[in-house]
């Protein structure tokens, strides 16, 4: 199957991965409304089509916390990425940095920091939860200062896990113990590329960052079991504090969708944040990110760096979002399936798909700067 756009990876990642992995990326909370909002909110954002302008010469470049960067793109964080092709942190990071755009580490994945440090050739960024173990977070900071790491993405939509029913429906929740590994492995056999490469040449499977704190109770469902168990239900924003206090770089607050948490950032010293629904994977039902970020934005003002995701699926979804006030974006599901459907070569032609897709977009639209990218080349919704 030819690839021609990130719903194509998509398809290619379903045909290739085991069910409990493909479901596990794919799916969202509950009945997955708000997953499905930030897909039709984002594609209902009508541009204004301008013509007879010099597009000739088309700047995608931008610069956010200090970096340049070949796009206003960055992968973003995903739990466990590294399951979907052998040491898949590794090859999505050598993809980044060779398309001159950031890398987010999640806490929770296959690889460690510094084996994707490792495998680096540019800085990367770090994701953090607050955890119970504050011993364990300082930890995790300061190994990630250690590797290079430019700026710190922390997430705070995630006191508790959100009910993913596909995980229940897949044998990834829900099933503990011999009942639940023999579905996984049933399903992992069923797809014996993804066997060979990930199960058997991509060892070891030792979950990476929170190996240590696993010790001998290295299988998934310890790692989810440690999840609920380590959450911290309790943070507050006075916990910006210990974060600050650790934390010297950049700090960008993941999982914002109110004005008011927005402006609470702000006040509290962060760099940045990103108006996120963690991809309709928490709570079902809010609103998209599409509809949430340009109230945000006149918040804030020129406060914060403002990032977005959710729904992103090309590079005129990039547009859309910088058109709506975002001075930058993160992909995750677009980046997740290309590695598991071809690993680094996927991601970095999903990357120049979303790059060419931009050309279009702006080009399209008149403009030749991302900072030419405005509200200004946005239809009202009542003329479309």
């Amino acid at each position: 199957m030819i690839a021609a756009s990130a719903q194509d990876y998509r398809e290619l990642a379903r045909r290739r991965l085991p069910r409990f992995l493909f479901e596990y990326i794919d799916g969202g909370s509950y009945a997955e409304v708000t997953l499905e909002r930030n897909v039709a909110d984002l594609k209902d954002v009508a541009l204004r089509q301008r013509v007879l302008r010099d597009v000739s010469q088309i700047d995608l470049t931008a610069r956010l916390f200090g970096q340049d960067m070949a796009l206003p793109v960055a992968l973003a964080p995903i739990g466990l990425a590294g399951m979907n092709a052998r040491r898949g942190e590794c090859q999505a990071v050598r993809a980044a940095n060779a398309a001159g755009i950031p890398f987010t580490l999640s806490t929770v994945s296959a690889c460690n920091i510094e084996e994707v440090a490792d495998a680096a050739s540019a800085p990367f960024w770090f994701q953090l939860y607050m955890i119970r173990d504050r011993a364990f977070m300082r930890d995790l900071m300061a190994r990630a200062v250690a590797a290079g790491c430019t700026a710190l993405v922390f997430t705070v939509d995630m006191p508790v896990p959100g009910s993913r029913y596909r995980d229940y429906h897949s044998g990834l929740a829900g099933a503990p113990g011999l009942p639940g590994a023999a579905r996984r492995s049933i399903q992992g056999a069923m797809r014996p590329g993804w066997a060979w490469d990930v199960g058997i040449r991509g060892r070891p499977h030792n979950l990476g960052n929170v190996a240590p704190v696993l010790g001998d109770k290295s299988g998934i469902e310890d790692f989810f079991a440690w999840m609920r168990d380590n959450f911290d239900p309790s943070v507050t924003w006075d916990n910006l504090d210990f974060i600050r206090s650790e934390w010297k770089g950049p700090l960008i607050i993941k999982g914002v969708l109110d004005s008011d948490d927005a402006i609470k950032a702000a006040e509290l010293g962060a760099d940045g944040l990103v108006v996120s629904n963690h991809g309709g994977r928490q709570l079902d039902g809010v609103p998209s990110t599409a509809k949430a970020l340009p109230a945000i934005v006149d918040a804030t003002g020129d406060k914060l760096t403002i990032l977005a995701d959710g729904g992103i699926r090309s590079g005129l979804d990039v547009v859309r979002m910088l058109a709506l006030g975002a001075q930058g974006v993160l992909l995750g599901r677009a980046w997740a399936y290309a590695l598991g459907a071809r690993g680094e070569r996927g991601i970095t032609h999903m990357l120049n798909l979303i790059e060419a897709e931009m050309r279009v977009a702006m080009s399209l639209t008149g403009t030749t700067k991302i900072d030419q990218i405005t509200p200004d080349i946005l239809v009202e919704a009542s003329s479309v």
